[in-house]
């Protein structure tokens, strides 16, 4: 089917079911321009808590599904490709996660949202890398923290709060693998190229950035810059926002290490394709569930943080 047909098809399926499409940012350009929002992950929590569809469909990878599930039980949530996990989540299961907050009773339990619907169950308080730091910082200054499953987010807020937080030993494998030499040598031949981070980079890419933020911290500083050129440290697939907002302006993917490629492409983010979204809204499957014993508990570090979002406005 021809990518036109593909969303004629799509515009009809979502009308006629009263369906809501959230993407993510770093999915594929062809379906955040079909999606009725692009956001982050906040904004996609957010979005999933206040919309009236009948049916949310998730672009984007299953913890996200996972999340719009918890907050609007009502809705039918569901993901184009099931199998479209994350590794960062992966790298934080529920049975050793519980483990080590058991070795380490007293401490206020941060979990970063890109982990399961399980593991916000034993959470005290979700953060996203847009709010991770007021979050935080809203916190006493004596109290202990476990910090979990991002490691690389985790010690950059540790040096941005003044913290000690006890970290988890994950990390998201698109940001572990920028190449240091290959992003100096891009500096290189881009002298005037101002160098956007994600703070789930290791430290020695954070070190050196112009900028560090969330997906969509790193898309306002770029819109806001009188800069021309940007080298960008996260997911490509941000680029495509980018490029649409701002057409004179030039964004350089940093790459990989361990590629020929210029792009660092999340794998699971890109599993889902326009032909799957379709038949997702046709079928009506792969839908996402979640255990409510589950929900119950994992819903409430989630509106703990909509709320301290909300009261620092972000």
């Amino acid at each position: 089917m021809k990518k036109e047909e593909l969303i004629d098809k799509i515009d009809s399926l979502r009308k006629e079911k009263n369906a809501i499409i959230l993407a993510h940012y770093y999915q594929d350009a062809d379906i955040q321009d079909i999606a009725d929002f692009v956001g982050d992950s906040l904004a996609l929590a957010q979005w999933a808590a206040k919309t009236t569809a009948d049916i949310i469909v998730l672009c984007g990878v299953h913890f996200m599904g996972e999340t719009a599930k918890i907050l609007s039980p009502d809705k039918r949530v569901f993901i184009p490709d099931i199998m479209a996990s994350c590794s960062l989540a992966e790298s934080c299961p529920a049975d050793e996660f519980e483990k080590f907050i058991e070795l380490h009773p007293g401490h206020t339990v941060i979990s970063y949202v890109n982990t399961t619907a399980a593991v916000k169950a034993l959470t005290d308080i979700v953060v996203t890398s847009t709010n991770a730091k007021q979050i935080v910082d809203s916190l006493p200054l004596d109290e202990k923290i476990i910090f979990g499953p991002d490691k690389n987010l985790g010690d950059y807020i540790n040096k941005l709060t003044g913290r000690n937080m006890l970290l988890w030993d994950g990390a998201c494998h698109v940001h572990e693998q920028f190449s240091l030499e290959k992003i100096l040598q891009l500096k290189r031949e881009y002298p005037d190229a101002l160098l956007l981070v994600h703070p789930e980079c290791r430290k020695y890419i954070i070190e050196i950035a112009d900028h560090v933020g969330s997906t969509s911290s790193i898309i306002s500083f770029a819109r806001n810059s009188e800069k021309r050129q940007f080298i960008v440290a996260t997911e490509s697939g941000i680029l495509h926002q980018m490029q649409k907002e701002n057409p004179d302006k030039e964004f350089i993917p940093a790459p990989p290490e361990d590629s020929t490629c210029a792009c660092n492409d999340c794998f699971y983010m890109k599993m889902n394709t326009l032909e799957k979204l379709y038949l997702c809204l046709k079928n009506e499957t792969p839908e996402i569930f979640v255990d409510e014993k589950i929900r119950i508990q994992a819903v409430k570090p989630i509106e703990r943080m909509l709320e301290i979002s909300a009261k620092y406005g972000l």
